[in-house]
């Protein structure tokens, strides 16, 4: 019964996106985590809004579920786009409590994080190959793109035809190389953009609206 029921709900999905050209899309914000994901849904959210989607911290896992933001229309060049962005738990393939212990935290806290953190994977993962109509790629763009996740997230994206937007982050930092990150994935457009000081966000907007419109 149960596997009757998942090919139930999946056929249900697929239905449903064949017949609502009118809703929203689902975006899904992804990459590693500390890209700085809920930092750009935040910044996406608020210009277009008014309201954030979640908190950030410069410890790693602070998003463990995914959070939704609906209804965000964005303009750029007389197009108008309505997405509902889905700010989504960072990526990796192992989670480790020892590296929140770095950061001040109690063991038992750690542990905890830790576990949410894993879980928080799943659902990212579940949200990628179910319920999300296009991707924001998000990378930091003073680290090296060239890890199995992100081939991984990539190839994935890619298996499913999804329209996908790789954005190089954290260009007000001295190490930024957005060159390295275009050239890990010359396949996709790559945008250069700091979510945190709102540098390029009119191209960023222009590329929503022409990706996901």
């Amino acid at each position: 019964m149960g596997l009757l029921t998942n090919l139930r709900d999946s056929i249900t999905r697929v239905t449903d996106r064949l017949f609502a050209d009118d809703e929203p899309k689902r975006i899904g914000i992804y990459g590693p985590p500390n890209a700085g994901k809920t930092t750009l849904a935040n910044r996406i959210a608020r210009d277009w809004t008014g309201d954030a989607v979640g908190p950030e911290s410069h410890i790693p896992h602070e998003t463990r579920r995914a959070r939704r933001k609906e209804n965000v229309e964005i303009e750029r060049n007389g197009k108008t786009v309505t997405i509902d962005i889905v700010d989504t738990p960072g990526v990796t393939t192992k989670v480790d409590y020892k590296e929140f212990l770095d950061h001040d935290m109690e063991k038992e806290d750690a542990v905890k994080r830790s576990r949410e953190a894993t879980e928080g994977v799943a659902e990212a993962m579940h949200w990628l190959r179910e319920d999300v109509d296009g991707v924001i790629y998000v990378l930091d763009s003073t680290t090296d793109p060239f890890t199995q996740v992100n081939t991984m997230l990539i190839g994935i994206i890619e298996s499913q035809d999804l329209p996908v937007l790789i954005f190089a982050n954290k260009v007000d930092l001295d190490e930024a190389d957005v060159k390295r990150i275009a050239d890990a994935f010359p396949q996709h457009e790559t945008v250069p953009l700091s979510a945190l000081e709102g540098d390029n966000m009119d191209e960023v907007y222009e590329k929503i609206a022409e990706y996901f419109g």
